[in-house]
């Protein structure tokens, strides 16, 4: 499997009570319990991810999850997963973001007026704008996406079509 077939959902924020127990905080833009999903990934070293089985999960916030996972059933041994990053293979993750939330937009393509940009590897939601993640000429830029630079989101071709302000590539290549 490659990195594409992964997508970051969130992370763990805390630990909760003395047996194991995980706070997943997301951005699926949904309330879930991730009712169905058999595992969890986190990202070991990069590109290699390791499944942590889930044995229950139940709603705490909006965006917010408890989560026990197989194996992990003292405080101590969570610890070891707090501030990790959660992801989920693409299959589950179209299954439980909600369409409209910034972070369906991972795997799209940006396209500035006629000419492709690149594909969005991360979307980082700020108060009052969103920014994606995207690598030109190996170097990382961010796209910042709100009402004056998104012209149409293209849900079939997987295309976010922007019209960004003069310069701000250049800012960064």
């Amino acid at each position: 499997m490659d990195m594409a077939d992964y997508f970051k959902i969130g992370k763990i924020v805390s630990i909760f009570g003395l047996k194991g127990e995980l706070i997943l905080k997301h951005s699926l833009g949904k309330k879930t319990s991730l009712k169905g999903l058999e595992a969890i990934f986190l990202e070991e070293r990069k590109d290699s991810f390791i499944p942590y089985f889930i044995t229950t999960a139940r709603i705490k916030t909006e965006d917010e999850i408890y989560v026990k996972l197989e194996g992990l059933d003292t405080k101590e041994q969570a610890m070891k997963l707090s501030q990790k990053e959660i992801w989920l293979p693409e299959e589950a993750f179209k299954k439980f973001s909600a369409k409209t939330a910034p972070i369906s937009l991972l795997g799209f393509t940006i396209v500035d007026g006629d000419k492709s940009i690149g594909i969005i590897e991360e979307v980082i939601e700020q108060p009052h704008q969103v920014l994606c993640r995207i690598t030109i000429q190996n170097k990382e830029v961010l796209i910042p996406l709100h009402e004056n630079t998104i012209e149409k989101i293209d849900r079939k071709k997987k295309l976010v079509i922007v019209q960004l302000p003069e310069g701000l590539l250049e800012i960064y290549l």
